[in-house]
């Protein structure tokens, strides 16, 4: 096996965590059949406190890393700015060097508040890749895939309870995808994307409480197509939409309790498959033919009419568009703002990916910095995203100051 396929079956293993459960039965390889995009990394949640709660963030209260959830939050910081450094172990009951290393933070614009500054930094490593050389008289090799984004976002009030975000982002992915011992050389694959969000957020009496009820969307990696191997081989940007709710109530003095629910839906148009095309009313020839016909459209169509696409092509109709979405629930309950319990749980169809887990956390905040940890247990036995590990630590800028400033 050459260095290229023991790249591809290692990144296939990665992404396809859920493929050998879904395959278990005839029936469900039969309909397996999961959105494919390029740079999945940035679908993975970086931050503890949103792991924690079933991987969601649309739309609970803002923090230094709202830039992957909803960067329209930061307008409702609290903190005049804020930055966090997220660690997760990927994979690793696979293996023990695969990770996700995450920087984000924002700064509050201006005297009023209304707008903010942020920015994040991500970098997924997939771990070193041994090759094995064609001939004897070839020594191995040594490849480092990865995967990489850098962006930047504004955030702005438009009136007391509603602001939007719009964040712009440059993608870097590279898996090795190259021949050497040809000489050919290893050239990675960059792609642009934006995203676009809105947060409303209220603050309702119930009773003598008051409570706050929050709502939020982000529509994600609007973007050019990745392309593999010098052009060759164009992929799908893990476009995503998503929605999402969240109500805080409290519980007594100094405790609340926060409840939210997150939907995702890829915007990404699926791709075809042979069997799609099969009857009995066809030849082998002609089903052939009609499936090429459809996978070279499906290679040249531009990312913005997937989009549209997305909504309408899924082989199987409206039931199997519904299959598409995945859901989060969670809860965080707070003591003073000082000391964070969480839980949550994510669920994405067996036919399109299976991934379904539960999730738990904690965290400790103090006037200067916050420590979050998560904790995920899948449900499914023999899935490798079991025992995943979040950790997050944020530093606020408001409190830092403070801190330099007493001892002034």
């Amino acid at each position: 096996m050459n260095h290229i396929s023991k790249v591809i079956t290692l990144f296939i293993a990665i992404w396809a965590v859920s493929l050998p459960t879904a395959m278990a039965q005839e029936n469900v390889k039969d309909d397996f059949n999961p959105i494919q995009t390029g740079v999945n990394s940035l679908n993975i949640a970086p931050d503890a406190r949103g792991a924690s709660m079933g991987d969601l963030g649309v739309a609970t209260d803002p923090d230094a890393n709202s830039q992957y959830w909803n960067p329209s939050k930061y307008a409702f910081a609290y903190s005049r700015g804020a930055a966090s450094l997220s660690y997760t172990p990927w994979l690793r009951k696979l293996v023990n060097d695969i990770f996700l290393a995450n920087v984000a933070g924002y700064w509050k614009l201006g005297h009023n508040d209304n707008q903010a500054l942020s920015a994040s930094l991500r970098y997924f490593s997939l771990g070193e890749v041994t090759t094995n050389p064609p001939g004897e008289t070839q020594s191995a090799q040594t490849l480092n895939p990865y995967e990489m984004s850098f962006d930047i976002g504004y955030s702005r009030k438009l009136s007391e309870k509603f602001s939007m975000g719009v964040v712009f982002r440059y993608i870097y992915s590279d898996l090795g995808f190259s021949d050497s011992y040809a000489g050919d050389q290893s050239t990675g694959a960059s792609a642009f994307a934006a995203d676009i969000s809105g947060y409303f957020t209220t603050y309702p009496i119930i009773g003598r409480n008051e409570c706050q009820f929050s709502w939020g969307w982000n529509i994600s990696n609007i973007g050019t197509k990745v392309s593999y191997n010098n052009g060759e081989d164009p992929a799908f940007l893990p476009t995503n939409l998503r929605l999402g709710a969240s109500f805080m109530f409290p519980l007594a003095d100094y405790h609340n309790l926060a409840v939210s629910l997150d939907l995702n839906k890829l915007l990404v148009p699926a791709r075809p498959r042979l069997k799609d095309y099969e009857s009995a009313d066809k030849t082998e020839l002609e089903a052939e033919r009609e499936y090429n016909d459809a996978l070279e459209k499906w290679e040249n169509m531009s990312p913005i009419t997937g989009i549209f696409k997305s909504f309408t092509d899924a082989p199987g109709g409206f039931k199997e568009e519904l299959r598409e979405i995945m859901w989060s629930l969670g809860a965080e309950y707070n003591y003073n703002q000082q000391f964070f319990l969480r839980a949550g749980y994510f669920y994405e169809n067996a036919m399109k990916g299976n991934r379904q887990y539960f999730s738990v956390g904690a965290g400790f905040a103090l006037n200067v910095m916050r420590l979050d940890a998560a904790y995920m247990m899948a449900t499914a036995q023999t899935s490798p995203l079991d025992q995943t590990l979040r950790f997050s630590l944020t530093f606020d800028m408001d409190g830092l100051r403070d801190l330099f400033g007493r001892r002034k």
